[in-house]
């Protein structure tokens, strides 16, 4: 739990993934489009990814992508499209410093 904790609170914004998913794809999108430049994390192609996916799971993401603003578990893909769709994504992410006005 520690190297995600770790991983997740280095940057603004930290999206987990695995690469063949495509719900993660679509939330790397909605980043992107909103001007976040998040660190992914692919844990299909992680050495440690297992061990990532367990301690994910430990902080309550049943599924990827596992997303966290300013170092804080935000949720998975269900989660981040209604912060998205209600205006409060982005807000998060301006507060995180992820992005500028």
């Amino acid at each position: 739990m520690d190297k995600v904790s770790d991983l997740a609170s280095r940057q603004a914004a930290v999206i987990f993934t695995k690469s063949s998913c495509y719900m993660c794809h679509s939330i790397k999108v909605i980043f992107y489009e909103l001007g976040a430049s998040p660190a992914i994390h692919e844990l299909d192609q992680e050495i440690s990814g297992k061990e990532m996916e367990g301690a994910l799971r430990g902080l309550g993401c049943k599924s990827v992508p596992a997303v966290f603003i300013g170092g804080k578990f935000i949720g998975s893909s269900k989660d981040v499209i209604s912060h998205h769709l209600d205006g409060s994504l982005r807000q998060m992410l301006i507060e995180a410093r992820a992005i500028w006005l």
